[in-house]
């Protein structure tokens, strides 16, 4: 988790993540003794070996899971608790025939070839009468979270903790790889990474069989990471002709499928009236003007009535460019929730990032609301001092009707009156972007008291 701290661990209910894993319902996780809120080490309480090994295969953001054998603040205590772990979960694993392989990390900092080999010979006190297999044995892990220092931009150390376990799974980094962007031949300022865009999908629970939908759809990353878990995708905006060609000038997705990928290329969807309940996720990065705003169709007089409705003639459609005017994130979002609680079907996943500041004054984020939708997680991720941005998840539990049309514009009015200046439209890029007041410490830096953690930035 050194990539994005707490993304993910901020849910009111982490057992919904992994309802696709192995029928999992019930998720109970902790904190050591002694650990900050950030760190990345956690107790999990899993009912099989199997389930736990589909959750680190899917997720992205946790390294390993493993079978602990024992913990302590010093390796006398760490003997006292591995000898103490029942027989019968080691013995297994430690009786002639069976091949091991013991690695050394940390978190934080690097250990040295020499400091690794002392701690293989600390670990002398485990009977294991196997044979050492470097390609493919049972994997052991000795984890010694020790103080690295307070100026690696990493949450403090408490106090020493020494883990010892079994590897019992191990996510798939591979993947971020295989569809990094800079592989890609064709890329948009707002291209989504790909680390992210595979957390977004693993949000929206996507598996093969699914219909997924991204209304912004812009280069396709999004899809691009839910068609890698089989699902089938759709998209609203147009998107870029080219994006689509297969020939030697070919961009994403397209280049997947030549790659062999068996990637569905996606199908175009129009934002209809008559579509509803079909989609079982909708999976979205929308316009909130930072590098990239909103315009909708239609024009400023248009929209105030100056003018009335008008065909483009004939003659001129060839060169005609539609007059569009600004389109607010508050009028955006209003939008997205609209269109997801008509086009979802019922628990079907609503996945969008939204826009917070951060600055010293900056109020409790508030976020949209709707009648049709629960929110079940919101995940931070912090790009600078003074600007962020939340992953909200939501999942659709009524059916959309007259009454919760009318009940969702009301609360849209009531969120529009009282929401922050900022997301009016080119207000959220000035305060970015505008120069920040920061502090002077004693010896002539800027700090900011704000937490900034090196993981949580991407």
């Amino acid at each position: 988790m050194h990539c994005l701290f707490c993304f993910g661990k901020r849910s009111s209910n982490p057992a919904g993540l992994f309802e696709g894993c192995s029928g999992a319902t019930t998720l109970e996780w902790r904190l050591p003794d002694d650990h900050h809120p950030d760190s990345p080490f956690h107790f999990v309480n899993l009912p099989s070996e199997e389930m736990a090994r589909d959750i680190a295969g899917r997720s992205i953001l946790v390294k390993g899971i493993y079978e602990l054998w024992g913990e302590g603040r010093s390796f006398e205590e760490l003997e006292e608790a591995i000898n103490s772990y029942p027989d019968d979960r080691k013995l297994p694993y430690l009786a002639p025939g069976t091949t091991f392989k013991i690695t050394v990390e940390s978190f934080g900092k690097a250990i040295s070839s020499h400091e690794q080999s002392d701690r293989f010979q600390k670990l002398a006190f485990i009977p294991f009468k196997g044979k050492v297999n470097l390609r493919n044995p049972d994997r052991f892990c000795l984890m010694d979270n020790d103080d690295y220092g307070d100026n690696n931009g990493l949450p403090p150390i408490v106090q020493r903790r020494i883990f010892f376990g079994r590897e019992v799974g191990a996510s798939d980094r591979k993947i971020l790889q295989i569809y990094q962007l800079k592989s890609r031949k064709y890329l948009g300022p707002t291209a989504m990474d790909a680390e992210m865009a595979f957390l977004m999908a693993n949000q929206a629970q996507v598996k093969p069989g699914k219909l997924v939908y991204d209304p912004f759809v812009g280069t396709g990353s999004i899809l691009i990471a839910a068609a890698h878990f089989g699902a089938m995708t759709m998209y609203g905006l147009p998107m870029p002709l080219s994006l689509l060609r297969a020939d030697n000038n070919l961009p994403t997705l397209a280049f997947w499928v030549k790659r062999g990928k068996g990637i569905r290329l996606p199908s175009e969807c129009t934002d209809d009236d008559s579509i509803l309940n079909v989609f079982d996720a909708i999976i979205c990065d929308p316009p909130y003007g930072v590098r990239a705003g909103g315009r909708k169709s239609g024009g400023r007089k248009l929209l105030k009535g100056v003018i009335g409705p008008y065909t483009v003639p004939d003659d001129k459609r060839t060169d005609h460019i539609p007059s569009t005017a600004p389109y607010s994130l508050v009028e955006c979002v209003h939008d997205l929730l609209d269109l997801a609680a008509r086009m979802l079907v019922m628990g079907g996943r609503l996945v969008y990032f939204y826009p917070v500041l951060r600055e010293e004054d900056s109020p409790e984020p508030t976020f949209p609301e709707h009648p049709c939708f629960e929110l079940i997680a919101t995940c931070e991720q912090i790009l600078s001092y003074r600007y962020s941005r939340v992953l909200l998840t939501m999942v659709k539990v009524a059916p959309y009707c007259e009454e919760i049309e009318l009940a969702a514009k009301l609360k849209h009015m009531e969120f529009k009156e009282n929401h922050l200046k900022w997301l009016e439209d080119g207000n959220l890029h000035s305060a970015v972007f505008s120069p920040a007041d920061v502090q002077i410490n004693g010896t002539g830096e800027k700090f900011s008291s704000k937490p900034k953690y090196r993981g949580k930035y991407v």
